[in-house]
């Protein structure tokens, strides 16, 4: 029940990323073509330049959820500012600089979106397979398991019950050979008074 609970709700959150995602590809998209418009000329030699040897601003980091044993990955962005704003502080000071600075903030938050939508379609995916395993584990035990440890018990209850009655049948049978046996020995008894 937590596990179809968690599900729905996560349902809901994909839909809601869809479309925060679709808007921010679509602002990135845009400011990629400002940047295009105001630098008269393909940008990606003025960016390559511009891009420092390091570690990367932006990294994406993951761990894990545990919803009712069920280990769900979370996607993080890392992102550091100071490090992607340094980089680019002076590219293309002359020509589409503020544009470009747009379009790497425009993208990032594309990107962020995108983590979120990932995380949350990965878990759907993840809970979907888990709560169909279930179903199964519970179908085979109410179906399968259940019936037959039924059959079983009935078959024991009424194999204890059919000793029960031979018990009693040999028991009475004792009874009456005892009696006769008695009987016989009173007769005999007499017979030699």
């Amino acid at each position: 029940d937590a596990l179809t609970a968690r599900f729905r709700a996560i349902l809901s959150k994909i839909h809601a990323a869809k479309q925060a995602a679709a808007d921010q590809l679509r602002h990135a998209a845009f400011s990629l073509a400002e940047v295009h418009f105001a630098m008269g000329s393909d940008p990606a030699f003025t960016i390559r330049e511009a891009v420092q040897p390091g570690p990367p601003s932006f990294q994406v980091t993951a761990r894990l959820d545990n919803v009712s044993g069920v280990a769900l990955p979370v996607f993080e962005a890392a992102c550091d500012e100071e490090r992607a704003r340094a980089s680019f502080e002076l590219t293309a000071l002359a020509r589409g600089g503020q544009a470009i600075a747009k379009a790497r903030d425009a993208h990032q938050a594309a990107l962020k979106s995108l983590l979120d939508l990932a995380t949350w379609q990965t878990a759907f995916l993840l809970l979907d397979d888990v709560i169909r395993t279930v179903n199964r584990r519970v179908n085979a035990l109410e179906f399968v398991v259940i019936p037959k440890l039924d059959n079983t018990i009935q078959y024991i209850a009424s194999e204890l019950d059919e000793q029960d009655r031979e018990e009693f049948f040999r028991l009475k049978k004792i009874q009456s050979k005892k009696q006769r046996d008695k009987q016989d020995v009173e007769i005999q008894s007499k017979k030699q008074r």
